[in-house]
């Protein structure tokens, strides 16, 4: 039995949004509030006159919806609104008021509201948005989706996200090179997550108790990027009232990481060839060389061999970076790690912003894999950060995600708005056994459910293996 609670102490006001919700709710245009949510589901309307009694109501019939007016006398809404979070964190509450005021509506975001609403009342608008809250604690309910429980949240940055062939290949190759200190070249698209490829080959291996350095080659003027590197000493230049210390000095016997080493000046590229071929250097404006210990990991989102072609960058820097060299491949080249990549930066987006968005419906996941991610791995994070700010409960809700150049609906059929709660269970948990593989430990946790939960689901939907 679906419950939905109205406190307003406007008895006019209570008598319109009755009508509304039993609309909403039924599906008709002035239904009796008696009806269908959908197959098989009733529903009942509950009314309070104030807060007080609103709150006692929650207490007692933990309903699944509650709309309260803001100003009331005595207990207002906003109050309604904190012990309804006390009781349940994954209700849904609508604010109703006639004073559309800002620091009352960023109050009510803040506390969890699901929506605040204006009178007079949108009443289209308003029965969209009692369907959308519903339809979202029934998903919650379900657990469809869920991201909870064993996630990469837990795991220590910096991580790799994926179980494709292509990201299987760089974790061999990152195994590979870090026991030893050769200088590796590192590419691919922006976005796709060089500087942690970077840190993890540190922190793995050999010098994983020294320093990381990390340099932006593109970020600073010639002269600033050279004093950067190498340091300066006292008087070297107008500005350089003490000697400074350079990232080769300060990364020591760790790694320093040249970040868009393709930016860097002809001038700067002949200083770089000497400092990796005789292994020291010299501050700006001083004589004494100075030993580098440090491992060099260059990274770029270019073509280097082609900019070495075109006579842009000198051809034997380039072969002595690409000693050892791990090409990344953008996100829309493995589109079945999306899922795990969801999981994991759901969890740590939810840690960093104090939510809980754990429930990603099938829709809003095959929109997801649908989309190009020119961006890569960090647009998406970007897109699940927006999503979870946008989201007003547990549920990443389609309409909470938003996608550059509207490219959103491809690759979501039709037939999937017409699909059962069941159906859109099965196939997506069979969706998810394919793309691991049958692997089932993986599968529970990109599901985020038991393993006893998924052979359950499995025999209950008597899901098999592809041949």
């Amino acid at each position: 039995m679906t419950k939905v609670l109205i406190i307003d102490d406007d008895e006019s006001i209570r008598i319109i949004l009755t009508r509304l919700v039993g609309e909403s709710v039924s599906g008709n245009n002035g239904g009796a509030p008696d009806g269908d949510l959908t197959a098989g589901h009733e529903y009942r309307l509950l009314e309070a006159e104030n807060g007080a009694e609103g709150i006692r109501i929650i207490e007692q019939e933990h309903p699944d919806l509650i709309i309260s007016d803001l100003l009331m006398p005595g207990t207002g809404g906003l109050d309604v609104l904190r012990r309804a979070k006390e009781i349940d964190d994954r209700v849904p509450v609508i604010i109703v008021t006639a004073f559309d005021e800002m620091s009352s509506t960023i109050q009510a975001i803040q506390l969890g509201a699901f929506d605040f609403v204006s009178k007079p009342i949108d009443h289209e608008g308003f029965k969209t948005l009692v369907a959308r809250a519903l339809e979202m604690k029934r998903l919650n309910d379900s657990g469809l989706t869920s991201t909870s429980g064993e996630s990469g949240g837990n795991q220590p940055d910096p991580v790799l996200v994926g179980n494709s062939r292509e990201m299987k290949d760089i974790f061999k190759q990152i195994g590979m090179v870090s026991g030893n200190r050769v200088t590796v070249l590192v590419q691919g698209e922006s976005g796709t997550g060089k500087e942690i490829v970077a840190r993890i080959i540190h922190s793995s291996g050999v010098t994983r108790d020294e320093p990381f350095v990390a340099v932006n080659c593109s970020a600073l003027t010639e002269t600033l990027l050279e004093s950067e590197l190498f340091g300066h000493v006292k008087g070297a230049f107008t500005g350089a009232i003490r000697d400074k210390k350079g990232k080769f000095e300060l990364a020591g016997a760790g790694t320093i990481f040249l970040d868009e080493v393709s930016e860097m000046s002809p001038e700067l590229q002949v200083k770089l060839l000497r400092v990796i071929q005789e292994k020291q250097f010299e501050k700006v404006g001083g004589e004494l060389p100075i030993p580098v210990d440090a491992r060099i990991i260059a990274a770029t989102n270019k073509d280097l061999a082609r900019i070495v072609e075109m006579g842009k960058f000198r051809e034997d820097l380039f072969f002595r970076l690409k000693v050892f060299s791990i090409d990344i491949p953008p996100l829309r080249a493995r589109k079945g790690d999306i899922p795990q990549l969801v999981v994991y930066f759901l969890a740590r987006i939810n840690t960093r912003l104090h939510k809980n968005v754990n429930i990603v419906p099938y829709e809003v996941m095959d929109m997801l894999q649908s989309y190009d991610w020119i961006g890569n791995v960090r647009e998406l994070e970007n897109v699940l950060t927006q999503g979870v700010l946008l989201a007003r409960g547990n549920v990443l809700e389609r309409g909470c995600i938003v996608l550059g150049q509207d490219r959103s609906v491809r690759g979501v059929s039709a037939a999937n708005k017409d699909l059962t709660l069941a159906e859109v269970e099965l196939e997506y948990i069979r969706k998810v056994l394919r793309q691991v593989n049958w692997n089932k430990s993986e599968a529970t946790k990109i599901l985020g459910i038991s393993k006893s939960t998924l052979y359950s689901k499995i025999q209950e939907y008597r899901i098999e293996k592809d041949e």
